[in-house]
């Protein structure tokens, strides 16, 4: 008998899939695979995109009660939690979230996930163009390169600690950012989402 299991990624603009006008961003390529893969005659995962553009941890730990409790497959959830890329961002000289707020909002969002899954995921960051670090964007927003690196290791050992997996899209772009990047140099563009779904499928795939 085939399972149904629901997806669901929380994030921020990137999760969303802002700038790739051809494939929608990772997470969309993502729906279509599973959805491809239950037509042949694989296991339902239902995928849902739950990013909100400009979204902190601060916003995640709102609605992240509700959204669990909205969506709750008979067969199991897997969560997916990709945050920081606002958080780390200064404005006016001050983080949105600073790192000790990072780490509990984060720590809080997992112990929700696992009312509700056994299968929780935290999301790296991804690096932003060199052209950027240290510099005010034109949404008022400063980012520090170091700071991606702090943010990271937070996510890394919050996963140690609580027997989580770790998705490290950030290694992955690391040397090519510059090529995977979009023109505002923060998100991807559709060659870098392509990468982080080809990333990822295999990990969905255990659960088709």
């Amino acid at each position: 008998m085939k399972k149904m299991r629901y997806g669901l990624f929380f994030g921020d603009s990137i999760t969303y899939g802002e700038y790739d006008g051809v494939f929608g961003g990772w997470v969309d390529i993502l729906k279509r695979y599973a959805l491809q893969q239950f037509h042949e005659g694989k296991n339902e995962l239902i995928l849902f995109n739950l990013g909100i553009g400009g979204e902190t941890t601060d916003g995640l730990i709102k609605r992240i009660p509700h959204e669990l409790n909205a969506r709750n497959a008979a067969d199991g959830n897997i969560v997916f939690i990709a945050y920081g890329a606002n958080d780390l961002a200064a404005k006016e000289g001050e983080k949105l979230v600073n790192p000790e707020r990072f780490k509990s909002n984060i720590l809080t969002a997992v112990q929700h996930a696992k009312q509700f899954s056994r299968d929780i995921y935290l999301v790296s960051i991804l690096p932003f163009s060199s052209k950027l670090d240290g510099v005010v964007s034109v949404t008022g927003k400063m980012r520090v390169s170091g700071d991606v690196v702090v943010y990271n290791q937070i996510l890394k050992d919050i996963v140690i600690e609580n027997s989580l997996t770790y998705i490290d899209f950030y290694a992955a772009f690391l040397h090519d950012k510059e090529i995977l990047l979009s023109e505002d140099g923060v998100h991807p563009n559709e060659k870098g989402y392509g990468m982080m779904a080809e990333i990822a499928i295999p990990i969905i795939e255990k659960y088709l």
